[in-house]
Formats: C-alpha cells, structure tokens, sequence
C-alpha cells in the first residue's frame, strides 16, 4: 500500500500544548502590580516668608532736635549782621550788633551820678562825725544828730542806686551784641542793617549741631505701628546706606490742615554725610509680628487634625507638614511656621493626593 504523509501541523501543535501550562500559570493581576502607576503632575508654589505687616515708607525731612531763634535783650538800630544763613558758628561768637552810641552815653551818665553819689556820701559823714562830736560836748541836740546820720543813710542808697544804674548800663551795652550760645548753625535771619527792633524780636535762628532727628508727618492709622515698629532711614542722595532712627516725640494733636501728626524720630549714630533739610524715606516695619507667608487656598488641607500642606522634594516625594493658618484672603491664607524658607508646596488639587503617590513638579498650568 502506498505510503500515507503526516500532517505538517504536528510539530507546531506539540509546541503549543507544551507551552499552554506555563501560559495558564501566569495571573494578570500579578502583572498589573509590577507596572508603577505614572507621577502625578502638580502645581507647586515656593514658600516666601516677608512680615506680616507691609513696611511703609514715610517722606522725612532732617531737622536739628534742638533749633531757637536768638533776639537782643535791648531794642535799638541793627548797625551790623556779621552771619549768614548756612554759616556754622561757635558758642561766644558775634552775630550782630546794634548802634551803641545811646548805650555808652547811658553808661557815662551811670557813672557820673555814682561819683555825685560817692562825694555826697562823704560830705554826709563828715558832717555826721562833727554832728556826733558836738553832741558828746553838749554843744548840739539830739534832733539835729540824728538828721546827719539820716543823710548818711540816705546819701548810702542814693550811692547803691547810681552802682546798680552803672551795671544796668554796662549790661544794655553788651546786650548790644548779639552772642551765640552754643555750637551751631545759622538757618534763618530776619534782621538787615538799619532796622529798628525791639525787645525780645527774632533776629537769628540758630541750630545746634550735637543731634540730628528725621520730622515726618504720619496718619492717624499707623500711629501705634509708629511707636511699636522698628524705624530705618534712607537718605534720597544715597539709597545704599540705612540709618536706623527711635521715635523721640509724637505729637498729640494733629495738623489743622493735613490731619496727620508730626512724629519725630532721633538718629541713632549719625553720618556726618546727614545734612540739615535732605530728603529721605523712613520706612516703619513691624519687628513684633511673627513673618507670614501667601499660599493659595487651594493648597489648604485639613484631614480632621488641623490644617497643613503637602511639600515636595526634588525626587517627586510628598510629605505632610501642619501651619498655622493666621487670616483667610479671597484667594490666598496666610500661614506662620510649619514650613521653612524656599520649601516647595502643592498648590493645587492637594485634597487629591496621599503620601504614598509621587508626584511631577510643574510650576505653571498648560492651557
């Protein structure tokens, strides 16, 4: 009989039936758990922590803490003006002068009713010790003694008075100048050659040079910011130099017309560089308050033990840091502690993730 083929699927078939079992012994389940489920894109924003109260700057102006004005002590005609407005001065140095010719003749005349004083009294006493001699002989009476001793009496005051007319005199004569009392500077003069003027009228300002303080004029809002903040001074002509200025005096009432109130603020270690009448910025900030930091709501979870936020590190991990939040905006809170400096949070859908997922750090959302 001829002889019949085999089949050529009969190999094939045998590879098939011995790889079958292995196939049946695989669990797709086991599979599924091998593959790592992708990172999760999140939005992060970077925490910045700045005070909790914007610093505020105010317009300031260098003024002296000690400035007066300076007036003769005697009314007469200026004869001279010996300073100008922006020259320094030295305590004893001449400022002005008035026409003295009526002080000296006042002097002279002082000094003449001294010396009639001086003989009056010495013809007075001669006449009361030969008064007082011929009464012990019996040659005079008593009455007429005793009004020798009241001449002396008399011619003794009479004296004294002329003395104190003289130093009066002597006085309006050297009031006739005008003396600085103190180290300083000329800001201001009201008085020219030839003028007449009277007693006790400004002449001459003069400002003392020993300290320095910044005048600003502040609102009635931040009155209690002023006397609690700390204070930094920067001058207009030099931005990179910081002064740091203490509160002296705040005014109690405020301006008639600008309804703020003048707050004066020393320098504490002055620049010589500081000039009277620059321009600087005084800038208050609150050193009391604990820094804050702006995170958006949405970044916000709380999962029954207090708010907190989702940080992540530079390999996609998360991890779960309580705060404390201090206020609530439309759109941002405001937390203290809990973070630090420069860490990096979920900004955006945080109620969704767990510390168990890792994360793809974006940092804008793609339209």
């Amino acid at each position: 009989m001829p002889l019949i083929p085999r089949p050529r699927l009969a190999v094939p078939v045998a590879a098939a039936l011995a790889i079958a079992p292995v196939l049946v012994g695989c669990d797709p389940a086991d599979s599924a758990r091998d593959i790592k489920p992708p990172a999760r894109p999140v939005l992060v924003t970077t925490i910045r922590y700045r005070p909790a109260e914007e610093p505020r700057g105010f317009v300031a102006v260098i003024r002296p803490r000690v400035e007066f004005d300076l007036a003769f002590r005697v009314a007469g005609k200026v004869a001279r003006r010996l300073v100008d407005v922006g020259q320094r001065v030295k305590a004893g140095d001449v400022l002005a002068r008035l026409d003295d010719a009526d002080f000296r003749l006042q002097l002279a005349q002082a000094g003449a009713e001294a010396k009639a004083a001086a003989a009056a009294l010495e013809q007075a006493r001669a006449d009361e010790k030969r008064s007082r001699d011929l009464r012990r002989a019996g040659w005079q009476p008593q009455a007429a003694h005793d009004r020798t001793a009241t001449a002396v009496e008399e011619a003794q005051g009479r004296l004294t008075r002329a003395e104190r007319a003289g130093e009066l005199a002597r006085n309006a004569l050297d009031y006739a100048a005008l003396v600085a009392e103190s180290d300083g500077i000329v800001t201001a003069t009201s008085i020219e050659p030839g003028q007449v003027i009277g007693v006790g009228q400004a002449a001459i300002r003069v400002a003392r040079l020993d300290e320095k303080e910044a005048l600003i004029a502040a609102p009635e809002q931040w009155l209690e910011r002023i006397r609690s903040g700390r204070a930094l001074l920067t001058l207009w002509s030099d931005p990179s130099k910081r002064h740091e200025a203490r509160l002296r005096e705040l005014s109690p009432v405020p301006d008639a017309a600008t309804r703020t109130y003048a707050a004066r603020f020393s320098l504490v270690d002055p620049d010589p560089a500081l000039a009277f009448g620059m321009s600087a910025t005084l800038t208050i900030t609150d050193s009391a308050s604990p820094p804050v930091a702006l995170v958006p709501l949405t970044a916000l979870v709380d999962r029954g033990h207090g708010p907190g936020v989702w940080t992540v590190d530079a390999a996609g991990r998360l991890g779960f840091a309580a705060v404390s939040v201090l206020g609530y905006g439309t759109s941002e809170a405001r937390i203290s502690g809990g973070v630090a400096e420069g860490t990096r949070v979920v900004a955006l859908g945080a109620h969704k993730l767990d510390s168990e997922q890792t994360v793809r750090i974006v940092t804008q959302l793609v339209p």
